[in-house]
Formats: C-alpha cells, sequence, structure tokens
C-alpha cells in the first residue's frame, strides 16, 4: 500500500460561508465579521484556486470539481469528509453530523473519476448510520497509515468508535483509539476530528501529544507511530490552532515529496521543526485564512486523496 499519492481530489465552492451546524463542536470556525456572504466565497474561490495552481505547479494531478449552488453546501470545499478512495479500487462514502453536509455527496464525483482513467469496483457506504446519529468523518476523523495498515482515530461526537472499529475490519486496518482535547473557555473539550491534531506522512508523524491527557494513551499513540519508524514532529495546542497539524504529504512530478500546508500553518511551526519537515518534503503553502477562520478547516481538509487503480492496470 502507497501512503502518498499524485492526484488529488477537490471541489471549488461556489457558496462558501460559516457552517452554523457544523459551529457546534468545531471550535476553529470565528464568526461572522460583517463580510458579505458573496465576499467571502469569492476570497475562499481565490485561495483555492491559488492551492490548486500551486499543486499542479509542482506536478500534482489535482482533478477540480465545481461545487452546485443548490442544495446549499457550505462546506463542500472539505470534500475529504465524506468520500475516500482505496488501492482496493474501494470508494468509501461517510455518515456526516451535519445535515446540510449530507447533500455533498454527489455521485458525478464518481463518473469523473472514471472519466479521468480511474477504476471503481465497489462502494463500501456507511451513511446510512447517521439515521443512529452515529458519524465517522472520513480522513477528517481517521488519519490513515495506509502503508502500515494503521488508522488513528480520535473519538467524538462526529468519529463514533464503533463504526470506526467496523471500518478498520472492512479495510483490514488496525485502529489506533485515543481520547484528545482542546481547552475551549477554560474546559477540556474533544477535538471534532483527529486531522486536525495528527498527520502521518511515510516517515513522519506531526502530532499534538498533548492533547491527549490520558498518559497510558498519550504512550500507545505515540509508540504506534515510533514502532513504524516515524520520525515524529511534536506540536503545541497553540500550533493546533494554527492548523500546523493539518497538513499533508503528497507526490509531485517524477515522484517528488511535497507537504502541503496554509501560510498560518507554515508561520505556526518553528525554524527547526520546518527543518525536519523538509527532510520528508518540499513544503507548498498558500494562504487559506478566509477558509480557515469561516470553515474551521485547512489545507489537508481541502485534499481528497485519489489511490484509485487506473483503468487499464485492470484490464
Amino acid at each position: 500500500m502507497q501512503q502518498t499519492t499524485n492526484t488529488l481530489l477537490m471541489i471549488r465552492p461556489v457558496a462558501f460561508r460559516r457552517n452554523e451546524q457544523t459551529a457546534a463542536n468545531n471550535y476553529y470556525q470565528k464568526a461572522e465579521n460583517g463580510l458579505l456572504p458573496a465576499a467571502i466565497n469569492a476570497k475562499a474561490q481565490n485561495e483555492f484556486d491559488h492551492l490548486v495552481l500551486k499543486l499542479e505547479e509542482a506536478g500534482v494531478n489535482v482533478i477540480v470539481l465545481d461545487d452546485t449552488l443548490s442544495p446549499e453546501t457550505p462546506d463542500s470545499i472539505f470534500p475529504n469528509n465524506w468520500i475516500s478512495f482505496h488501492e482496493s479500487a474501494d470508494v468509501t462514502i461517510y455518515p456526516m453530523f451535519a445535515e446540510n453536509r449530507r447533500w455533498e455527496r454527489r455521485e458525478d464525483v464518481l463518473d469523473l473519476l472514471e472519466e479521468n482513467g480511474f477504476y471503481i469496483e465497489q462502494l463500501v457506504d456507511y451513511s446510512a448510520a447517521e439515521n443512529d446519529e452515529v458519524y465517522l468523518e472520513g480522513t477528517g476523523s481517521l488519519v490513515l497509515d495506509r502503508e502500515n495498515g494503521k488508522a488513528y482515530c480520535c473519538i467524538s461526537p462526529r468519529s463514533d468508535e464503533e463504526l470506526m472499529i467496523e471500518f478498520c475490519e472492512d479495510f483490514e486496518m488496525d485502529p489506533v483509539i485515543f481520547d484528545a482535547f482542546q481547552t475551549v473557555d477554560g474546559e477540556r473539550k474533544a477535538i471534532y476530528h483527529t486531522n486536525v491534531m495528527m498527520s502521518v506522512g511515510e516517515k513522519f508523524a506531526v502530532i499534538c501529544a498533548d492533547a491527549i491527557d490520558d498518559s497510558k494513551e498519550r504512550k500507545m499513540v505515540l509508540d504506534c507511530l515510533r514502532s513504524d519508524g516515524k520520525e515524529i514532529i511534536l506540536i503545541t495546542e497553540e500550533q493546533v490552532n494554527g492548523f500546523a497539524g493539518n497538513i499533508l504529504q503528497v507526490k509531485g512530478a517524477d515522484g517528488k515529496r511535497y507537504i502541503v500546508m496554509s501560510e498560518t500553518a507554515k508561520n505556526t511551526f518553528t525554524p527547526a521543526q520546518l527543518k525536519v519537515l523538509e527532510k520528508h518534503g518540499e513544503i507548498i503553502s498558500s494562504d487559506l485564512t478566509t477558509i480557515e477562520t469561516y470553515g474551521g478547516g485547512s489545507a489537508r481538509c481541502m485534499m481528497a486523496e485519489v489511490f484509485l487503480p487506473l483503468q487499464e492496470d485492470e484490464e
């Protein structure tokens, strides 16, 4: 199994704004500051286009699909929460916490990937779990070490433990389950998505170990990463707030490795941390301030990695 891919699916927004339905437990979203929705969306589109351009210049294959105005999906820019693509030719669909995020799921994504030469054998659809108010939001909830067959998940209202274990059984991965917290108004509250506090690359891992309050769980997670030979970069809760955990290693032209992050995240890392990261890939950073402010997500959330086999490989 490969840990990094050269192909990403990204959804260009048409009605991006702060989603009041996700703000219930995404403490990274900020309130509106007087900008009109159209102005927020225009800024988000601009940030999106700049990131896509930088990725393409590095030789990353970016498949862009435009969102639609109806139904209204303010968070469509974050497709990795509702869909994931696997080397087994499986596509996974996930149950979403916010009702208006469920509308993001669209079948034409599969058509577009097939038009781009990818082979899809099976759809693994967990979305019916929404009927029981059970959620698992894709590679937001799950940080996958595909190469070593491990799935990391911090439990939250959006990341159900039993469903996570079911996913691991279906995809033959070992679950690494823990609780992770952030301080909100003096209280420790569950971090809603694992991918804001950790990222796993081929030979490195960025993680906020301080977010794992239970010392045994913390040791267990760090031991799992070390046992797979990962170079660990520890980040603080303050750096998590700057989206330093929301980064992704990708392949560019000729298999060259890159690490994608926002300008906010890059400025949040210390020079020493950036030096360690740069051993594992050249850094691509882009200004995503509007998307981070109103969406509460950053670079990693915007990229759904495509690991599907090509059609000619299946013939």
